[in-house]
């Protein structure tokens, strides 16, 4: 429960974004939280790390979100926060109350039982509407991937839609584990999920066990590059366009021969230029769009022999 907090929003640089937040900090401030302020937009800048990739620590733009507890102004911890850098107090956005709530319900009421195909995704505090189905418990915590989202819904059909036994799955971004779970569930004979972020390995984990499913959760730069335990019949992976380009030689190289590729979180205008980056990593893999929803695009490819 809260009482008497307030939260307000800035708009700060690529320079001074990480500066600024640890001011506010410092200065009295609850948390900061740091967004993409062009998401959604074509200016959008994904950011994440991968091996032998340098990220970046901020984006061109940023959108701060400040909170703060009883008794403090947005005007005077901003000015102490700004002082402090020997900087021109930036323009405040948006100020709000955040208002008494239990915040866990909140959350919970906007995730409800979805049935995707044959496979129903069920909050671990809901019973399962059909509890002879194929059910898959989830829990996102902080992680992406509840089955709402049209680039989600995409890669559960497809896997639905084809055989995996006997198949090792990657899931690359694995978020919550929803895709790694569905193919542990379809009979998937091994299944591995990477993701860059602690929070997701520690929720995919933890979902796994809650199904009763095994999978294997690493960061990128313990997934094998060569060698036992490196290659996929099935590479899948829901990001967003940016990412997935610059990824394309790693998801290639984990790709068996003969396996598929599945690329979702990608809008339509962008497949071109995915086809493009894919067919540069492995002149012999085409990609094409498998299935679409609304806006959203699947993106499939298969290895030749």
């Amino acid at each position: 429960m809260t009482q008497g907090l307030t939260e307000f929003e800035l708009l700060a640089d690529a320079r001074s974004a990480e500066a600024l937040s640890d001011a506010l900090l410092a200065a009295g401030a609850l948390s900061v939280s740091v967004e993409d302020a062009d998401a959604q937009s074509d200016r959008e800048q994904p950011i994440y790390a991968e091996p032998d990739r340098a990220a970046a620590s901020a984006w061109r733009l940023n959108r701060l979100r400040v909170l703060l507890g009883p008794g403090y102004q947005a005007d005077e911890v901003l000015r102490q926060a700004s002082a402090s850098l020997d900087l021109a107090p930036p323009q405040i956005a948006a100020v709000r109350p955040i208002t008494d709530q239990d915040w866990v319900r909140a959350s919970q009421s906007q995730f409800s039982p979805i049935q995707i195909g044959r496979l129903w995704i069920v909050p671990s505090w809901i019973d399962p509407p059909d509890p002879l189905a194929l059910n898959l418990r989830l829990d996102p915590g902080l992680a992406f991937g509840t089955g709402s989202h049209p680039s989600t819904r995409l890669c559960l059909l497809w896997l639905q839609d084809h055989r995996l036994r006997t198949l090792r799955v990657l899931d690359y971004g694995c978020g919550s584990g929803i895709l790694a779970i569905a193919a542990a569930k379809l009979g998937a004979r091994r299944v591995a999920g990477v993701d860059v972020d602690p929070l997701a390995l520690a929720s995919s984990s933890e979902n796994s066990r809650r199904n009763d499913v095994q999978a294997d959760y690493t960061a990128p730069g313990s997934l094998p590059s060569t060698g036992p335990g490196s290659q996929f019949d099935v590479v899948i992976a829901n990001i967003l366009a940016s990412p997935l380009i610059a990824l394309a030689p790693v998801l290639v190289k984990h790709l068996s021969i003969a396996g598929s590729i599945v690329l979702s979180g990608v809008l339509t205008r962008q497949a071109p230029d995915l086809i493009r980056a894919y067919r540069a990593a492995d002149p012999r893999l085409t990609l094409s769009v498998w299935g679409s929803d609304g806006d959203w695009v699947c993106l499939t490819g298969h290895r030749p022999y």
